[in-house]
């Protein structure tokens, strides 16, 4: 894929019909075996300009960082979180959870926008107007806003999860594969977790099956004298 600089091309395009209020919006952490999926909305002054805001999947985390403190502080953005764990995500599957998540953090901004510019495929449900845009954290500057954001947010909530589970590491890979088996944040409905998790039940199965408790009880008769 070539490079393309964020800009406001799609959001111009909205505002020259009438369009102010225009909300970017994208998720991190759909593709993770533990954790939660947690999405973004971010509003943009419409003057807003920075030179290093991208996707934020190829940022280095530093400069990641250092853009998410940016964009929180700037009294003139408006942002908000939604944030689905990891028993919902089980629940009603990653595919729901990453778009209720989208629709928590749309409904907690407190004037909701005009339009909202969504990175990837259209999220069906949702409450208000939208274009979905392939690739669009590279595109849009709103929908990059709002990719630091989720990013950083949900890196942050795995560096609090490792201090529960410091076997897992979750602060250097955000909840990916380990060695070890599942842990109670980890999505059970994921084959990768569930098959371990299957594995196990059989284990547990065999130790305790009629067969075997029946062989564990036979005795030896003790020869007459």
């Amino acid at each position: 894929m070539s490079y393309r600089r964020c800009g406001f091309r799609y959001e111009k395009k909205l505002r020259i019909t009438g369009v102010s209020r225009i909300a970017g919006i994208d998720e991190a952490g759909r593709g993770a075996l533990a954790g939660p999926v947690v999405a973004a909305a971010a509003i943009l002054p419409e003057k807003f300009r920075h030179r290093r805001l991208n996707d934020s999947k190829q940022l280095a985390w530093e400069l990641r960082e250092e853009i998410y403190c940016e964009l929180i502080s700037n009294p003139e953005i408006r942002w908000t979180v939604g944030i689905v764990d990891s028993v919902e995500i089980d629940r009603i599957n990653i595919l729901r959870a990453s778009h209720r998540a989208m629709r928590l953090a749309i409904e907690a901004l407190l004037e909701p926008p005009d339009h909202v510019l969504i990175d990837g495929l259209p999220v069906i449900p949702f409450p208000l107007p939208q274009t979905a845009i392939i690739d669009g954290d590279c595109i849009s500057l709103s929908i990059a806003a709002a990719s630091v954001i989720a990013k950083v947010t949900r890196d942050r909530i795995m560096r609090d999860f490792c201090a529960q589970f410091p076997q897992y590491c979750f602060s250097q890979h955000k909840g990916y594969g380990t060695e070890f088996g599942p842990c109670p944040i980890h999505r059970r409905s994921f084959e990768p977790v569930a098959q371990p998790l299957l594995a196990l039940e059989e284990i547990v199965q065999i130790r305790s099956s009629p067969a075997r408790r029946a062989r564990r009880e036979i005795s030896v008769p003790i020869p007459e004298a």
